[in-house]
């Protein structure tokens, strides 16, 4: 199988790249903005739109409230950004939220927050592609006509790229993420300048529309909680935040520095693009509807189902630059594009995450490995399984996906300032030096505003947002607690079993004596093999040991056996319905219930073969053996391999790819060897 997958695997993620070459991958705040900022930076794509379409429920008069919900979802950023300034400074080794909440508020706020965090990547990856097929659907019908297909195949493409690494795929990601950023300044400031400077009247597409409102004067707590549901829409720009403190490890030195700078860095772009797209919508007279075939109307007359409601940022592109432009078209493209790389920051985020959560034994140990380029393989791997169902559940639909976002990223907000505010405690009660202590206790005051802020934004978004599916949220939040709990459980009773004694145990008592069995079928090349094998391991007792399922041919082997003079008892059990497994192991049994303190040592004949497909044919009952004597106490089992020619073959077909060299290797010289390999060639 190895043989089967190695090449394709070669091909698609690149020759595996040794321990030593790590430091390489390490990330330049260039690089790192793209990798862990897409997110956020991205959002502003959809977010402004989210917005206007909670806000048209009561029609376009509530579209006045915009601006003040941007600043109010601007502050919100710049506070979160600014705590998790102090968590990178903090807790430089990549543990972010999770390891914040676990060292401080205990292991339950911990896992809380991992589950959480696990749950908003997952859905980040799905509202993030979802949104990116929406965008680039307009553009090309057969994408929307296939578009949960679409999704998934773009989920596919992703996870290839990752796989490859993070700083190959960091690089990959940086052209169109500024590519992005850039043409919405310049749309932004060209905007500006036609409206502010020129005088120009620019018209979206929509601007002639009306709304018919589905809550028409809403007032007093309506109006408040349409306000909230808005408000809770718009803080989908603050996604994503928290994955600069989770990705600390991989910038370059000094780590936590280069972290502090890029989280402020993505933070003023965030806001800025997000204010100015609210603004252009305003001055374009932008219109949208949460159900635009009968809510939005042209001439007093519903627009239909045919009727395709372009995002926000498109239709303001297109009143600013002109529909079709040279501008219009690369910032259309750019954030199609872009929205796709956005889901690279859960790419990154959830493998780290779960690295961390695997070596405090939460999730299956092979979640802390590294893979062939460095990169944590499995957790990428199960990201992407994980929001492929999502998107297959929910037809790649980004309205419905997004009203289950951002509940989880809230929670691990709020319970990770709470858990800064008592780090801070802490260090306050031994710090005798003023200075180190007018740091502390400003920065214990920005996260205690943070926790405080956020907490508001996690009730409100529970309240108006629970009903329109952020219960699923919370039903995957309490899945992965659950689960995560169970597995550490698991991990902490097989530590406490296996635990060496101090003091001699029964474990260390040599047995009584040693009874070896090998099992026979017939007798060919494997078997004298095993026999000459079991002989060499000076057993107490040996013998061979057939099943009969068929008489004529436990005679032949009989005859057979008695005919060579081999020198081993052979004993045949009987097996009127024509079982193998059973037999052995009630003789097995049997043995030990006869003498406990005994030793059974089985050797079971194995052929090796070559082929993948060679595998179904041979060593079946081996198998099913092995898996029943595996739960059977005071049993060893051996198993005595037999190289068929095939195997051989293969061996040698190994041997010689491992000796290629790619075309132009040899003029290019040999790879050189890392110091530390070449002094332990020389020892």
């Amino acid at each position: 199988m190895s043989k089967l997958t190695d090449l394709p695997k070669r091909i698609l993620i690149g020759r595996a790249l040794h321990s030593s070459k790590l430091g390489e991958t390490l990330l330049p705040k260039r690089i790192a903005l793209p990798v862990f900022a897409s997110d956020p930076l991205s959002s502003v794509a959809y977010a402004p739109g989210e917005v206007l379409l909670v806000l048209s429920a009561a029609g376009v008069s509530a579209y006045h409230f915009s601006p003040w919900i941007a600043v109010a979802v601007v502050v919100l950023m710049f506070t979160v950004v600014a705590s998790y300034r102090q968590n990178v400074h903090a807790y430089p080794s990549g543990g972010g939220d999770y390891e914040v909440a676990n060292v401080n508020l205990g292991p339950k706020a911990g896992l809380t927050v991992a589950s959480a965090l696990l749950v908003d990547y997952v859905l980040t990856v799905a509202v993030s592609i979802a949104s990116g097929i929406e965008n680039l659907g307009s553009a090309i019908p057969f994408v929307i006509e296939h578009k949960t297909a679409c999704a998934i195949g773009v989920i596919v493409l992703l996870t290839l790229m990752n796989l490859r690494g993070v700083k190959e795929s960091g690089k990959l990601f940086a052209i169109p993420t500024y590519v992005f950023v850039g043409g919405v300044f310049v749309m932004i400031v060209w905007g500006a300048v036609r409206g502010l400077l020129m005088g120009d009247t620019m018209k979206a597409p929509t601007a002639d529309y009306t709304i018919h409102a589905e809550h028409q004067g809403l007032a007093g707590f309506a109006l408040v909680f349409l306000l909230l549901r808005a408000f809770s829409s718009g803080c989908a720009a603050l996604t994503g935040v928290e994955a600069i403190s989770n990705g600390v490890p991989a910038f370059r030195k000094p780590k936590s520095k280069n972290a502090a700078t890029t989280l402020a860095l993505m933070g003023g772009l965030a806001v800025t693009m997000f204010c100015g797209i609210i603004g252009l919508a305003m001055a374009t007279n932008v219109r949208m509807a949460e159900n635009p075939a009968a809510d939005l109307l042209k001439n007093g007359i519903p627009v239909g189902d045919g009727y395709t409601q372009n995002p926000v940022i498109s239709q303001v592109a297109e009143a600013v630059f002109g529909s079709g432009s040279f501008f219009f078209i690369v910032l259309a493209a750019a954030t199609a594009l872009v929205l796709f790389l956005a889901a690279n920051t859960a790419y990154n985020g959830f493998p780290l995450l779960g690295s961390i959560l695997a070596q405090d034994r939460y999730l299956p140990r092979q979640l802390h490995t590294r893979g062939d380029r460095l990169a944590f393989s499995n957790g990428i791997v199960l990201l992407a399984g994980a929001a492929a169902v999502l998107t297959y559940i929910y037809g790649a639909d980004s309205t419905k996906l997004i009203q289950l976002y951002i509940v989880g990223v809230f929670v691990s907000f709020t319970l990770s300032q709470t858990g800064m505010v008592r780090h801070w405690n802490r260090h306050l009660r031994t710090e005798t030096d003023p200075a180190k202590r007018r740091h502390m206790v400003r920065s214990r005051a920005i996260n205690t505003f943070g926790a405080f802020l956020t907490g508001l934004v996690l009730v409100v978004v529970l309240l108006t947002k629970f009903t329109h599916g952020a219960w699923v949220a919370l039903l995957g939040m309490v899945i992965f607690y659950a689960t995560m709990t169970a597995i550490r459980k698991h991990y902490d009773r097989v530590a406490e079993e296996i635990a060496a004694d101090e003091g001699p145990g029964d474990e260390t008592v040599r047995p009584s004596r040693v009874h070896s069995i090998v099992l026979v079928s017939k007798i060919h090349k494997p078997t004298l093999r095993a026999l000459a094998y079991a002989k060499l391991m000076r057993s107490d007792t040996l013998e061979a040991l057939s099943i009969s399922v068929d008489t004529a041919e436990t005679k032949l082997l009989r005859d057979e056996w008695q005919r060579r003079g081999l020198d081993v008892p052979l004993k045949i059990l009987d097996s009127p319905y024509r079982e193998i497994t059973r037999p052995v192991i009630d003789y097995v049994k049997s043995l030990r219930k006869e003498s406990p303190r005994d030793v059974v040592s089985i050797y079971i004949p194995e052929y090796v073969v070559g082929h993948w497909y060679e595998h179904l044919l041979h060593n079946q009952s081996a198998l099913r053996l092995k898996g029943r004597l595996l739960f059977t106490p005071g049993v060893m089992v051996t198993s005595v391999p037999w190289q068929l020619d095939s195997s051989e073959a293969a061996k040698l077909r190994a041997r010689k790819r491992a000796e290629w060299n790619a075309p132009g290797s040899v003029r290019r010289g040999p790879v050189s060897q890392p110091k530390k390999e070449k002094a332990s060639t020389k020892k």
